[in-house]
């Protein structure tokens, strides 16, 4: 009984350090400096800003099993609205994605995978929108985040409020990978 008892406590054990030493489900973007700010390419073009209006390269890595589809937002919690902003919303990415490249977020779409749905940013229009926080404000943080997600396919399109696009995901989520950079001018 006792040799029973010291083989099911090694076996449990070895099943709890497999599980932490999984690699944890991880986002990356050479766009964005070691110092995590975003540069003039990624900052929006209008309102007293001039940038590139040009999402950043991004890439993830040990999504959970069971993801069936990926989504990259963009949000900028700091803006004064009340409810922050929305700067990408894109859902839809095939599970077999595993990067998208710098201006993946041009709002025609030409370098996302076949399939993916970019809704509708705050600046209202169906694309990525860059940093452009009020001048003299504190510097605004921006979470990319990159959803895995438990469905092949969002019931979204490119009229999808940020608002709406979020409730899904929340409603859809297995794990979520993020990276936060900030800007300000």
């Amino acid at each position: 009984m006792k040799k029973r008892s010291v083989i099911a406590l090694a076996a449990l054990a070895a099943i709890s350090f497999q599980v932490s030493a999984a690699t944890p489900f991880s986002i990356t973007s050479q766009d964005i400096s070691g110092e995590r700010h975003l540069a003039q390419p990624q900052v929006f073009e209008g309102f007293g800003c001039h940038g590139g209006n040009q999402s950043p390269q991004l890439a993830w890595k040990s999504p959970p099993a069971g993801t069936q589809s990926f989504a990259v937002t963009v949000y900028d919690p700091d803006a004064p609205t009340g409810s922050g902003w929305w700067h990408w919303t894109v859902a839809n990415i095939p599970a077999k994605t595993a990067t998208l490249p710098a201006g993946a977020g041009n709002p025609n779409g030409e370098k996302l995978p076949a399939g993916a749905v970019q809704g509708r940013n705050d600046f209202g229009y169906s694309g990525f929108g860059g940093a452009c926080p009020p001048a003299g404000d504190k510097p605004h943080r921006y979470q990319i985040t990159v959803w895995a997600l438990d469905v092949d396919k969002l019931p979204v399109d490119k009229n999808a409020s940020g608002a709406l696009v979020g409730f899904m995901l929340n409603s859809h989520v297995l794990a979520k990978a993020q990276l936060t950079a900030t800007y300000s001018r």
